[in-house]
């Protein structure tokens, strides 16, 4: 059980500290990932940006994950093959719900990320960060939108998962950092004795003490980008 978000930031930070002198690269996944994002991004002297996901739900279902879309450079879309089939969802509709959910991911970069500098993945070691992880369709899409961006190796850093999410995922990333893998796992939030909802004021918040934080580091090198800042839940 942790306190809150800031406290498991806090304890991945501390388990990823050896990689400080690597230059890492931290992605939060919005909203309730940049809180332990940023707490990541100070433990290790990184600079913190976005990697936005937004589920698909089934049609009179929105619960429902039937895919994720990831932006980047070559936006990622995943689909619950099992879900679609059993739903007889085809593949334009899904392509109709794509360019939607890729349109309100723009609508999402803007309100967070506008004017904000791109950091460069290609060739560094980037750690993606959540507030924890259900099934891992979101978090897949992520993983591989991130991938096509040429990073020399993906870190997974989550507080709390359940063991079979995390052996899924352990294709998609290079290595997974996982505080807690319960058997028995509800909801996220029951993991956390304090889980409020983050809104899109503290998100940039958050962006704005990474950027000062940042501001008393050497700048980034410019780079070509990698999607993600010009793009969760």
């Amino acid at each position: 059980m942790f306190r809150d978000r800031e406290e498991a930031g806090r304890e991945l930070g501390e388990r990823l500290r050896p990689l400080a002198g690597k230059s890492p690269v931290v992605l939060a996944v919005p909203r309730g990932g940049v809180p332990i994002g940023l707490e990541i991004a100070r433990a290790l002297a990184a600079p913190l940006d976005l990697v936005l996901v937004r589920k698909i739900g089934a049609p009179a279902q929105p619960e429902l994950a039937v895919a994720a879309v990831a932006d980047g450079d070559n936006p990622q879309m995943i689909v619950n093959a099992d879900v679609a089939r059993l739903l007889d969802i085809d593949e334009t509709w899904l392509e109709t719900e794509k360019r939607q959910k890729l349109a309100e991911i723009e609508r999402r970069r803007q309100a967070y990320l506008a004017g904000r500098v791109r950091i460069p993945l290609a060739g560094r070691t980037v750690i993606v960060a959540d507030d924890g992880i259900a099934t891992g369709a979101t978090t897949r899409a992520v993983l591989q939108s991130v991938r096509a961006a040429g990073p020399r190796e993906i870190i997974l850093a989550i507080p709390v998962a359940p063991p079979e999410t995390v052996a899924a995922l352990e294709s998609e990333a290079d290595r997974i950092e996982c505080l807690e893998q319960p058997s028995r796992f509800g909801a996220i939030s029951m993991f956390y004795e304090n889980f409020p909802q983050v809104g899109d004021d503290e998100v940039r918040r958050l962006l704005d003490e990474a950027a000062r934080l940042a501001g008393s580091r050497p700048p980034e090198s410019p780079g070509s980008g990698h999607g993600f800042t010009r793009n969760v839940e």
